[in-house]
């Protein structure tokens, strides 16, 4: 058992620790923080039980902010508070934030062998989710999700309380207190870092029954600004003590071993006959002068992790009688499928057990069984199938940017063009009718000599990307497509802003589409309205779901950077894809040639009629300019709704009545009269004689965003209760921004209709007869309530005339 005699031990610096809370609330000289581009976010919270009623914050970064190399700490899981003499403190101290090999330059193998030393120790990366565990001066345990702690404003149990609940059961079968660890852990002035995994609080993909379920003791961390971690031996000793239960780990003296033993598992996917997530490996590292530090790295295994996700999913989809919907693995999970109805239709308890997250991982294994297959079997089979897996992929890749306007989509694509080769089309050069598939077309076409394609066109909104991912799959189902995922966050928007605009503005007129220095104004709008329009990608749903990987990038970091790490993630994933990486000099040039070489052939004409440039050069006159189509006139302006969230919610709404009543929704749901899509209509254009203020307010809107159907703002929208007729069946809806306003007598959104002969205007008939007659068998209307607040986030746009 380890003693206070041979454990890490050092007290809190207050200097070093005011310091550290200057750089995290970005209070440099000269506002430094702000022109490094990073923020972070600041949240307070009351401490559970606190005598002295303490309170603590919690200091989070953006994942990606982890990257940099300025960062005033690297704490992933970091709260900080008062000390008895009002002096600042480390409250809670996680790990420094640690990544996959060769996701980040210290994490390539060759800096691994080189700047490493032994022992490294390998846990099992467990499945569950971070609890923190610390003592505070008054006596009180301190117990904190990744980001929070206490209770959450909802009836549903915190992860911070449910650890909580942890801790008092394994101190109540050792006879001891929250004081006495509280009390043990600030002596020794440490966070304990643990895992619960607890399948009745919460299921992961990795099974934890009742024998095995608890707080997996996986680290002991100083409360520290720098990153300082007791060894597993001690940390194992400390769960022994304190009735933690122990994460196994094994030790291994040299790195060219370890790195031997990781890809030996990685065949398998799986260790001691159990399919795992991957691995943490703890070691010591000098990357700079000075003493090596405590370090960490992960190597994580995708599959078959991710196949089994899916299936969580596409049970969730059938069990709210909507299609699953799957890219990948596409036989076994038809199979699956199949045999998940089947269990269902069996049990009605299962599927309400499935969708309160129990059960998962039973129905997962009894299919495995049933076929008589482990899921690394089943990866196996498919990656033979495929041609390999993506360690052996050479060729067949399509990079797709999601960026907007000054990005460096376009300077990367150029640079990488110039080190491999590959191919390269960029959107502004097709010009004419169906721009999209034709562009799709270009890309394949470069694959038949070119082992890589890249897709020059800013992808900024969820249907640019179902398009391409779609008309790509659709014909050639090998190809891999990669994601460029420019990142845009809230916090970092303005930042993102001035950087685009300064790096458009610096190159002129040496763009495509925007002149830059013939119109200021016009540009400026332009670049604004494709911001306006961003939509974040999201890998856990459709479209990005379409994505084989994704690399994120910083759209305001220099585009050397951002090229070097696209070089790097695409050679960690695909590492046979670039059989020799660039060296220093190499980027270089390749980064001149994008940025002072390259000149466009092609000029696009955005003046709408205006007239040419003086100085444009004869073959350039010769270029024809885009066709604009004639605009089409505003429709409508809507409040537009996720489907998958308005279907979910009316499922849950029918699943809890009588089949009777529920009737007339089966049938819809059945002879397929449900929306495809669902909105809220703020105003048509046969309303705006009644209403015409309020229509030339939406067209000004409208026309300043661009006149296309763009996002013109947010608007969430509560539904209220469902009313149907043997007609038409809609949601009574309402609006919680006062800023959009909805002529209509009751804001609604159209279910679906008996027939094509039933228009979805009837909503507004069928509503006004509900308010005067009510529902009921007289009134012939039927009616139920959605249970509790329901908030469906909503985006503003004009819908277009056809």
């Amino acid at each position: 058992m380890a003693t206070s005699e041979n454990v890490p031990y050092v007290s809190q610096s207050v200097q070093e620790v005011q310091t550290l809370l200057q750089g995290l609330s970005g209070n440099f000289k000269d506002s430094q923080a702000k022109k490094k581009g990073f923020s972070c976010k600041h949240q307070t919270f009351l401490v559970n039980g606190s005598p002295a009623g303490i309170k603590v914050d919690s200091w989070r970064f953006q994942d990606w902010d982890y990257k940099r190399d300025d960062l005033p700490t690297y704490a992933r899981g970091l709260f900080t508070t008062k000390n008895e003499k009002n002096q600042p403190e480390v409250a809670i101290r996680g790990y420094d934030k640690f990544f996959n090999t060769d996701e980040v330059p210290t994490t390539k193998w060759e800096n691994i062998l080189a700047y490493t030393q032994g022992p490294y120790e390998l846990s099992l990366k467990e499945n569950g989710c971070i609890i923190f565990i610390s003592g505070l001066h008054d006596g009180s345990l301190l117990v904190c999700s990744k980001h929070s702690t206490g209770p959450r404003n909802d009836a549903e149990q915190s992860h911070a309380m449910a650890g909580e609940a942890w801790v008092d059961r394994q101190l109540q079968k050792l006879g001891r207190t929250r004081e006495d660890l509280a009390k043990e852990l600030r002596k020794r002035n440490i966070t304990a870092v643990a895992e619960l995994c607890d399948d009745d609080f919460e299921e992961h993909i990795l099974a934890y029954g009742k024998e095995d379920a608890g707080l997996y003791l996986h680290g002991i961390n100083l409360n520290l600004p720098e990153f300082m971690t007791y060894p597993g031996d001690q940390v194992q000793a400390f769960a022994e003590e304190w009735g933690f239960k122990k994460t196994d780990f094994l030790v291994i003296q040299d790195i060219h071993e370890t790195r031997s033993f990781l890809e030996g598992v990685a065949d398998t996917g799986s260790y001691n006959g159990r399919d795992i997530e991957g691995f943490v490996i703890r070691c010591k590292a000098r990357f700079t002068k000075g003493p090596a530090v405590d370090w960490f790295f992960k190597y994580k295994f995708e599959e078959p992790y991710l196949m089994y996700r899916q299936w969580r999913e596409c049970t969730k989809a059938l069990i709210a009688g909507r299609p699953p919907r799957y890219k990948k693995h596409v036989k076994i999970t038809e199979d699956y499928l199949l045999y998940a109805r089947r269990r269902l239709a069996e049990s009605t308890k299962l599927a309400k057990q499935y969708n309160q997250n129990h059960g998962i991982i039973a129905l997962r294994d009894d299919f495995l069984k049933e076929i008589n297959m482990k899921g690394s079997d089943i990866i196996r089979q498919e990656f033979a199938a495929m041609g390999g897996a993506p360690e052996d992929v050479t060729k067949d890749i399509i990079l797709v940017p999601i960026a907007t306007i000054g990005c460096g989509k376009t300077t990367i694509a150029l640079a990488l063009v110039h080190l491999f080769g590959w191919g390269h089309i960029q959107n502004d050069n097709i010009t004419g009718k169906n721009r999209p598939p034709r562009f799709t077309a270009a890309l394949l076409e470069q694959l038949d000599d070119k082992p890589v394609a890249i897709a020059d066109r800013n992808n900024a909104q969820r249907h640019e990307r179902k398009q391409i991912i779609e008309d790509v799959h659709k014909s050639h189902p090998q190809v891999r497509l990669v994601a460029l995922n420019f990142v845009h966050s809230r916090e970092t928007l303005n930042r993102v802003r001035a950087v685009t605009q300064d790096r458009v503005f610096a190159r002129g007129d040496n763009h495509q589409t925007i002149q830059a220095a013939s119109d200021k104004k016009k540009v400026l709008g332009i670049m604004e309205g494709f911001i306006n329009r961003y939509e974040n990608l999201n890998p856990e749903q459709q479209p990005d779901d379409g994505f084989d990987s994704v690399i994120d990038l910083d759209p305001t970091a220099d585009s050397r950077q951002n090229l070097e790490t696209v070089i790097s993630q695409l050679s960690s994933t695909y590492p046979k894809l670039i059989s020799e990486l660039p060296t220093s000099d190499d980027l270089d040039e390749a980064m001149k040639f994008a940025l002072s070489d390259y000149k466009p052939d092609l000029r696009h004409d955005v003046s709408y009629g205006g007239s040419k440039p003086k100085n444009q050069k004869p073959h350039q006159q010769k270029q024809q300019p885009i066709t604009l189509p004639k605009k089409k006139p505003l429709e409508y302006m809507s409040v537009t709704l996720p489907t998958r969230d308005i279907l979910e919610a009316l499922e849950m709404a029918f699943g809890s009545i009588s089949s009777n009543k529920a009737r007339f929704f089966r049938h819809l749901q059945e002879t397929r009269r449900i929306q495809v899509e669902f909105h809220v209509t703020l105003i048509h254009r046969a309303s705006a004689k009644a209403h015409p203020e309020l229509w030339e307010k939406y067209s000004a809107i409208h026309v300043a965003a661009g006149g296309a159907q763009n996002k013109l703002g947010d608007c969430p929208v509560v539904l209220e209760r469902v009313v149907w007729d043997d007609r038409i069946m809609a949601i009574v809806a309402r609006l919680t921004d006062e800023n959009w306003e909805c002529v209509n007598e009751i804001a609604h959104i159209t279910v679906g209709t008996i027939g094509p002969d039933v228009k979805p205007k009837e909503s507004n008939d069928l509503l006004k007869r509900w308010l005067a007659e009510g529902s009921g068998d007289n009134s012939g209307i039927g009616e139920v309530a959605f249970e509790g607040r329901q908030t469906i986030p909503g985006t503003v746009q004009g819908v277009l005339s056809r």
